[in-house]
C-alpha cells in the first residue's frame, strides 16, 4: 500500500467522476461549442456572482492570464513573498507580462492592508507603477492557512482608493470555504478576478477556471490562446469539474481533520522541532537540527510513504481524496515509531 502525501494533486478520478467524464456531451471549445465546458463556466460564474468564467488547463495559466489582463509591461503586482505566482510559476509574471513583484513579508503567506498601502509606489515616472494586488487563499507555502475575510475587505478598500486590481489565486479556495464556512458569493463580491483549481482538493485530473468581471475578462480567451491554452473537445475534463462540485467539496472537511490528527502525532515526537498551525489539508513541520531531512524522507519511503521536502529541514504532507482511513491509521502507526 503506497501512501502518497506529497500533494493533493496526486489523486485519480473516482469511479463516479470517470463515468461523468465518459458520458459527457462535447464540442469544439475553440468555437465555444462544447456544452459541458459552457455549463461549467456558467455555473462557476453564477456561484461567484460574476458575469464571465473561462476554463484553463492549469492554475498557473489561469493566474498568468489574470496578471496579464490586469497589468501592462513595466508595472508591478503586490503579493506575499510566499506567493505561488512568484515562487512556483517559473518566472511567468516577468516572462509573460513583463511585470515585477513587490514582495511583502507577511505571516504564513498573508499580509495586511497597512502593508499593501505602504507598498504602493509613488506616482513618479522613475517608479514602476503599482497596478495589482494578488492574494492566495489558502496559502500553499504558508501551510494551508486561511485569510481573515475582514482583512481581505480592508485590502479591497485600499485597492479601490488607489485604483488597483484585486486578484485571488484560489487554487485551494474550496478548502478555505469549508474550513471558514464562507461562500463563493462573498469572494465574488470582493475580487475582480478569481482562479479556482479542480485538480487539487477536488480530485479532478486537470483544470482550473478564471472568473471575473466583464471588462477585465473580455480578452481572457485571447490571452489563453497566446499562452497556448485553447482546447478542443475538453468537455470530458470539464465534466470532472462539474462532478467534483456536486460530490467533493463538503468532504474536504475529512482531509482537514486527518491533517490535524497527523499534526498532533508529530507534535509529540522528539525529532520534531515545530509543527505549523494546521487549518486545512496541509501539514508543514520542521525536524530538529540533528535529524537529516533526506534520511527521514527515505525512512518513510522505505515504508511506502511519500512526502515532500521543502529544504532547511522543513517537510510537507498534504491530505486528499485518495488518502483513506486505512492509510491514515498506517501513517500514524509509522510516525509513532520515531
Amino acid at each position: 500500500m503506497i501512501i502518497d502525501l506529497r500533494s493533493d494533486t496526486v489523486t485519480k478520478p473516482t469511479k463516479g467522476m470517470l463515468e461523468a467524464m465518459m458520458t459527457a456531451e462535447v464540442g469544439d471549445d475553440v468555437f465555444q461549442e462544447d456544452p459541458t465546458v459552457n455549463a461549467l463556466e456558467k455555473r462557476l460564474a453564477e456561484m461567484f456572482g460574476k458575469p464571465r468564467a473561462l476554463f484553463f488547463p492549469s492554475g498557473s495559466m489561469a493566474n498568468q492570464t489574470a496578471l496579464n489582463l490586469h497589468t501592462n509591461p513595466g508595472e508591478q503586482v503586490i503579493c506575499d513573498k510566499y506567493a505561488h505566482i512568484y515562487n512556483y510559476e517559473a518566472g511567468g509574471a516577468s516572462f509573460n507580462s513583463g511585470i515585477s513583484c513587490h514582495l511583502l513579508d507577511g505571516h504564513r503567506g498573508m499580509f495586511t492592508a497597512a502593508q499593501v498601502k505602504d507598498a504602493i509606489n509613488p506616482d513618479a515616472f522613475y517608479y514602476s507603477q503599482t497596478t495589482l494586488v494578488e492574494v492566495e487563499n489558502t496559502t500553499n507555502k504558508g501551510g494551508g492557512a486561511c485569510w481573515d475575510f475582514e482583512e481581505l475587505k480592508k485590502i479591497k478598500t485600499i485597492c479601490t482608493n488607489h485604483d488597483l486590481g484585486y486578484h485571488l489565486d484560489g487554487a485551494r479556495l474550496w478548502n478555505a470555504l469549508v474550513a471558514k464556512q464562507e461562500t463563493t458569493q462573498q469572494y465574488g463580491d470582493l475580487f475582480d478576478t478569481i482562479s479556482v483549481c479542480f485538480s487539487k482538493g477536488l480530485g479532478c485530473p486537470i483544470g482550473s477556471v478564471l472568473i471575473g468581471d466583464e471588462a477585465i475578462m473580455k480578452n481572457a480567451i485571447r490571452v489563453r490562446k497566446v499562452l497556448g491554452g485553447n482546447m478542443r473537445q475538453v468537455g470530458y475534463l470539464a465534466a470532472a469539474g462539474l462532478y467534483a462540485l456536486d460530490h467533493h467539496i463538503e468532504r474536504l472537511g475529512d482531509d482537514h481533520n486527518r491533517a490535524k490528527e497527523i499534526g498532533k502525532v508529530l507534535e509529540d515526537l522528539s525529532i520534531i522541532r515545530k509543527v505549523e498551525p494546521i487549518e486545512t489539508n496541509i501539514v508543514i513541520f520542521e525536524l530538529e537540527s540533528h535529524v537529516d531531512e533526506s534520511e527521514f524522507i527515505n525512512q518513510l519511503a522505505d515504508k511506502q510513504i511519500k512526502i515532500i521536502g521543502m529544504g532547511s529541514n522543513k517537510l510537507r504532507m498534504v491530505t486528499h481524496l485518495d488518502y483513506t482511513d486505512v492509510m491514515h491509521e498506517r501513517l500514524l502507526e509509522v510516525l509513532n515509531e520515531f
